[in-house]
């Protein structure tokens, strides 16, 4: 089996703060991957470096072959991406939604058309498509944003906590139209959630991060063997502690504005 995603020895700092620190991990094609951490942990830095958003301090990136430092657009192109945050735009209609990133995308007009009703097909909102997605609920936004996602035909889908804030049968239809998508198409999902229940029922393979440290990479089954406990959450709390944390992006800007506070005393 080929590797979609290749990290070895990755690594970000913000001046003397970590965020990531020497993480090495291979996502095989056509599995699902669940990167998970507690806030703080160093995961959406991690995606940032692996989606072109941020440069790593050191170390290096395959993604689909190319590397994101050096062929960014390259990159873009092979991956689709599901943010945490809303993206969509409410004031426009589903469709429209979709028209605009299929040309971002670079999506030949002449098929523009024809994808777009597949994927709102696929996610059950064709029906929804001249709609204003201000009046789509949250589990309607989430089917939407991800069918834009998959509207170039990426390789690698990117799922940032897509379920976050959803019902548990909006959460279950959600991973359901990507199980198949898995299943019929050999996507390549790489995920973040902190709900540890659908990494049981959906990962191939899972990867823990803590304090911008690999702590564990390997099966939920054998994560939970090794921990000596009876479920995944059990066995992520024993290998994390209970500490409440900060997020990481949020240490990191307390970092900078600390140096900058630092540098303003020294100039006087």
């Amino acid at each position: 089996m080929s590797t979609a995603i290749s990290v070895k020895n990755l690594t970000k700092s913000f001046g003397k703060f970590t965020a990531v620190n020497d993480v090495s991990f291979e996502v095989e094609a056509g599995t699902t991957f669940a990167f998970l951490g507690p806030n703080g942990a160093g995961k959406t830095t991690t995606i940032k470096m692996l989606t072109t958003l941020v440069d790593p301090t050191a170390g290096s990136i395959v993604v689909n072959g190319f590397d994101p430092t050096k062929d960014a657009l390259k990159v873009r192109k092979s991956f689709g991406i599901v943010f945490q945050d809303p993206s969509l735009d409410d004031e426009l209609t589903a469709y429209e939604n979709m028209f605009f990133h299929a040309g971002l995308y670079g999506v030949p007009r002449k098929d523009t058309p024809a994808r777009i009703k597949e994927m709102l097909e696929f996610v059950e909102l064709w029906d929804r498509r001249d709609s204003l997605v201000k009046t789509f609920s949250g589990g309607m936004k989430r089917r939407l944003e991800i069918a834009r996602g998959l509207l170039h035909t990426p390789a690698v889908l990117f799922l940032d906590e897509p379920t976050v804030g959803l019902d548990p049968q909006t959460r279950n239809h959600i991973w359901e139209y990507i199980k198949k998508l898995n299943k019929d198409r050999g996507l390549t999902v790489f995920f973040t959630t902190h709900y540890m229940d659908e990494v049981e029922r959906i990962a191939d393979k899972v990867a823990i991060i803590d304090h911008g440290k690999m702590i564990a990479n390997d099966t939920a089954a054998n994560i939970i063997a090794k921990a000596g406990t009876q479920t995944l959450e059990e066995a992520f709390i024993k290998l994390t502690g209970h500490t409440i944390r900060a997020d990481e992006a949020t240490a990191a800007d307390a970092f900078r504005k600390m140096a900058a506070m630092h540098q303003g005393k020294n100039r006087r």
